[in-house]
């Protein structure tokens, strides 16, 4: 038995009362002129977090006549969507704006009730899709103010609340933790990205056309169906990567048709010639594909360049930079002439440097991308972990007169 269930035991062995927010919290109404309000302190619905962080610093303070003050303990609702969920318990006194809720324990609560419980609950699942659904509008919904009020919350004795917020507040520490170590590896790796595929002595001028066959895909969209072989979407070109979520599935009458002049294999680099000019990703799948409409692929020369080396290249700085000389503004979208990309100029270093250079950024690109190991999956386990005790601390049964 944990601590947590020896003290309801003890102490509300008959359940825990519940009660509407608004019977033990209210929105805070006092206003603040922005001129006594930094950037630091002042906190917009666009720069809160929903982590253990909360919130980022803002890049200025707008200018608003007056904004809502916040105080050390308050809880800072998003109340507009994309940002429903979104919410942010105050370590410091400041000012925000319409945008954003700041729910204050009434004075006659603040013995029973603890403001970082209450977060807890308010951050939880079973909140956001609540106020998902009372959410008011048909262009940019907001949270139902008086809804929110009159969601229920269990509020169990100080001793269980303290319990209870120990432990997700160890949760929560961890997963920053986790977080930050995160980002720096993220930041390692963009250091390395930029340092090792810039060119330097020993790397020798090419066209693309020199190490690659180059082919585009189809100008018009096939018929998709629930099962079958791939049908790539440009929309699942993601740092280097395939998403195939993004992507479509095609029978097999249409496969062959759309297949005819080039099927993806491993080793290929696909990219993005209309939209989502300069994305690309590595084919690394033995089974069946196709090219999807504003798809180019490269099929690299390995005698000249290695696989994996030219989708890294692609992606470098120098090769990004010369796209962005390259582009087609148009008044629908961005292209890049496929027909003369095989002219374009890059460097790349002797096979053996090229090899030395994929490994590098393979393994960094596992440790801060991969979702299956490394730090990303770590962090994923950990909120998964957490989300399960939180939902599972934060239930109680009821208790009635």
């Amino acid at each position: 038995m944990s601590r947590v269930d020896e003290l309801i035991k003890e102490l509300c062995p008959d359940g825990v009362p519940h009660f509407a927010v608004g019977d033990i919290a209210a929105y805070a109404a006092t206003r603040v002129n922005p001129s006594n309000i930094s950037t630091s302190e002042y906190v917009g619905v666009e720069n809160l977090l929903q982590n253990a962080g909360g919130r980022t610093d803002a890049t200025a303070v707008p200018d608003y006549s007056a904004l809502v003050e916040y105080r050390v303990g308050d809880i800072l609702l998003g109340n507009i969507r994309p940002y429903l969920k979104k919410v942010w318990l105050s370590d410091r006194d400041g000012g925000t704006n319409g945008d954003v809720l700041v729910v204050r324990v009434l004075p006659a609560h603040v013995e029973a009730v603890l403001p970082l419980f209450l977060y807890f609950l308010l951050s939880s699942d079973s909140f956001f899709a609540y106020s998902m659904q009372h959410a008011k509008g048909a262009k940019m919904p907001r949270g139902d103010k008086g809804a929110i009020l009159r969601f229920r919350v269990p509020v169990p004795p100080l001793e269980v609340q303290r319990e209870i917020v120990r432990i997700l507040d160890l949760f929560t520490r961890l997963e920053a933790e986790l977080e930050a170590e995160l980002e720096a590896r993220r930041r390692q790796h963009a250091f390395y990205w930029n340092s090792l595929l810039t060119p330097d002595d020993g790397w020798h001028k090419t066209t693309l056309g020199e190490i690659a066959d180059i082919f585009d895909g189809p100008h018009a969209t096939p018929k998709k169906t629930a099962a079958g072989s791939w049908y790539l979407s440009i929309s699942s070109l993601k740092n280097g990567r395939f998403d195939l979520t993004e992507s479509a599935r095609l029978g097999e009458d249409e496969f062959l048709a759309w297949t005819r002049r080039v099927s993806p294999r491993v080793g290929d680099t696909m990219f993005s010639y209309e939209t989502r000019v300069g994305q690309a990703a590595y084919w690394d799948r033995d089974e069946p594909a196709a090219l999807g409409r504003r798809m180019g692929l490269l099929r690299p020369r390995e005698s000249v360049v290695d696989p994996r080396f030219l989708t890294l290249v692609y992606l470098g700085p120098q090769f990004q930079a010369l796209i962005q000389t390259k582009i087609v503004r148009g008044a629908t979208v961005d292209r890049i002439p496929i027909a003369d990309i095989s002219t374009w100029g890059l460097s790349i270093p002797p096979l053996e440097e090229q090899e030395r250079i994929v490994a590098i950024l393979d393994k960094f690109d596992v440790l801060v991308n991969d979702l299956s190991v490394g730090l990303p999956a770590e962090l994923a386990a950990r909120r998964k972990q957490y989300e399960h005790y939180r939902d599972r601390l934060l239930t109680f049964d009821e208790a009635f007169a």
